[in-house]
């Protein structure tokens, strides 16, 4: 049943992740499941750029990199967290957004779509037994530098994945009650 697949989704952090490769299959899998996200007006915003084997390693020497040249007190930890993340990984998904060219729905509605698209991923990994977690760095205004972007496109963060060894903590959420309101 879906809702006990949505009950069982979590963040699963990369510094959890085993050495096991994701197949090239199941990535496509979790892509097709990003496809098929609501959109208002069919602009299907979400674009992707999958990152395998070196290319990780690259984008964590970019992200620490860039860090060091534009924080003014740069922590040694977080240096070391933005290069060993995407090694870690077995693969990192950057999420993207192409803004319509026409501007025909507010920005929001396809920053929306794409959370949408990545809420898709999130749920298939749970179904595959990938872990997943959407990150989203304030050094992801830079991805221009390390990507090749379309005129319009935006990094909104990245997807690392991984397969795990352990038991995941239950889902806590507070009564929906407490957060509804009904009219007659």
């Amino acid at each position: 049943m879906i809702l006990e697949l949505i009950k069982k989704r979590r963040s699963v952090f990369p510094v959890q992740y085993n050495d096991k490769p994701i197949e090239r299959a199941d990535i496509k899998k979790v892509l097709e499941a990003a496809n098929w996200a609501p959109t208002h007006k069919k602009t299907e915003p979400w674009r992707f750029k999958v990152l395998l084997g070196e290319s990780k390693e690259k984008l964590g020497l970019f992200l620490s990199y860039k860090y060091l040249d534009v924080e003014e007190r740069p922590k040694q930890m977080k240096v070391k967290k933005l290069i060993e993340n995407p090694k870690r990984a077995a693969a990192v998904i950057a999420i993207c957004m192409q803004r319509d060219p026409n501007e025909s729905l507010p920005e929001w509605e396809e920053i929306a779509a794409t959370a949408m698209a990545v809420q898709n991923m999130w749920l298939c990994c749970t179904e595959l037994g990938i872990g997943c977690y959407w990150s989203s760095p304030g050094l992801i205004g830079y991805m221009d530098e390390f990507f090749e972007m379309k005129k319009g496109e935006k990094c909104l963060g990245f997807f690392y994945m991984g397969y795990y060894d352990e038991k995941l903590a239950e889902g806590i959420r507070g009564p929906i009650e407490d957060k509804v309101e009904w009219s007659d």
